[in-house]
């Protein structure tokens, strides 16, 4: 419903979706909505995915006997409502190729990882030179577009926000952001592209710094640990200790690993912490059989659960906090650059998905665009001017 209002507002039917995966949400905007999409994602194994499912839909659709030819990427016309009409056989257009924020917006597409069997990656976003080689548009000459992405992880987020700003060819964007913890910063960030902070107002905040322990905790989901509290299972619980009595074991057997990569273990709150660990060990490159698991010092570490528990509960109280920071912040930009339109909305329930604040912005007025969208909410909510010291006291 966002995207649709957002064409309307602006007159682009041609959706540009970044980070697009698997294709999922292109595909619903294609064959759900009718839009012309043009999908680009940085790995181009996932692309290649993405055609195969667009193909099978469109197998399905033709032993339906949907009428109709798949679309183009150039195919221009009003998106349709998906209750008014049935599934529209147009496949969105996979660019695999990675975002460079360091580019100019007529020319930012890497070739994606890994290579793809065409190098020839087009520049979805409009311009006539293309960095991989060759010159052709996918939208053709300037069309203009409306840009997203669905939990963009990391600095893809504000990388699209900088190409918004740039690019004269995206009338509008909408961002749901998530993995808010691989955000570079300074001073691992290159000045000025990192990913926080990217506002001027913030910038000149003492004590605006998020630590990576900070921003990895704005990604967990309160609703959903709000449950497990108030159900009463202890069990489900039991993860969180796990994974605290892991990391300690880990250090101690790789003193010099920092913020070891253990994946989630599933259904791990059936497991007892010598099956966890055998999963989880050979992760991080260690033989589970190298580290001592039934121990003492093992055994009193997982009798601390409840310790672990109390210390999560309210790292996820401030969760909220954080995030809500990393977003404003990204909204303040826009309104530095040219004053665009802009806001943070929330979009749906976040028990459905933690990440649901999606920041909408684009150069022709919002009003229209989020009404009703969140009848909760004030009618200026989010649209901001860039707070007074007043304002903040």
């Amino acid at each position: 419903q966002l995207l649709q209002r957002l064409s309307r507002a602006t007159g682009c039917h041609h959706v540009v979706d970044i980070g697009a995966g698997q294709g999922h949400l292109s595909r619903f905007l294609a064959f759900g909505l009718g839009f012309s999409v043009t999908a680009v994602e940085g790995d181009a194994r996932l692309a290649a995915m993405a055609e195969r499912f667009d193909r099978e839909l469109l197998r399905e659709l033709e032993k339906k006997g949907v009428p109709g030819k798949q679309g183009v990427p150039g195919n221009q016309g009003p998106p349709q409502h998906p209750l008014s009409s049935p599934l529209t056989p147009r496949c969105p257009h996979h660019v695999p190729g990675r975002l460079d924020p360091r580019a100019p917006w007529g020319e930012f597409l890497l070739p994606p990882d890994p290579p793809g069997p065409d190098p020839a990656a087009r520049n979805p976003l409009g311009g006539t030179r293309n960095p991989l080689g060759g010159t052709r548009n996918p939208l053709g000459g300037t069309q203009r577009v409306v840009v997203t992405g669905l939990h963009a992880c990391g600095d893809l987020s504000p990388a699209l926000l900088r190409h918004f700003a740039r690019s004269p060819s995206v009338a509008a964007v909408a961002s749901v952001a998530c993995c808010h913890m691989k955000l570079s910063t300074p001073p691992s960030g290159c000045p000025p592209f990192f990913g926080y902070p990217l506002s001027s107002w913030v910038t000149s905040l003492p004590g605006h710094e998020l630590s990576y322990r900070a921003r990895e905790s704005a990604c967990h989901a309160l609703e959903e640990y709000e449950r497990r509290l108030l159900g009463g299972d202890s069990d489900r619980l039991r993860p969180h200790c796990y994974r605290a009595v892991l990391e300690t074991l880990i250090r101690a057997a790789a003193p010099g690993t920092k913020r070891p990569g253990v994946q989630t273990v599933k259904n791990s709150h059936t497991l007892s912490f010598s099956q966890y660990a055998q999963l989880g060990l050979p992760r991080v490159g260690l033989d589970p059989a190298a580290v001592p698991l039934d121990t003492e010092a093992v055994a009193a570490m997982l009798e601390q659960q409840q310790k672990v528990v109390a210390f999560f509960s309210l790292t996820l109280l401030l969760a909220p906090l954080v995030e809500t920071l990393i977003l404003l912040d990204r909204l303040l930009y826009l309104r530095e650059q040219v004053r665009f339109q802009c806001a943070l909305v929330p979009l749906f329930n976040p028990q459905f998905s933690p990440r649901n604040l999606v920041l909408v912005a684009a150069r022709t007025p919002l009003g229209t665009v989020l009404s009703g969208l969140d009848e909760d909410s004030d009618e200026d909510m989010g649209v901001a001017e860039p707070p007074t010291e007043e304002g903040w006291s």
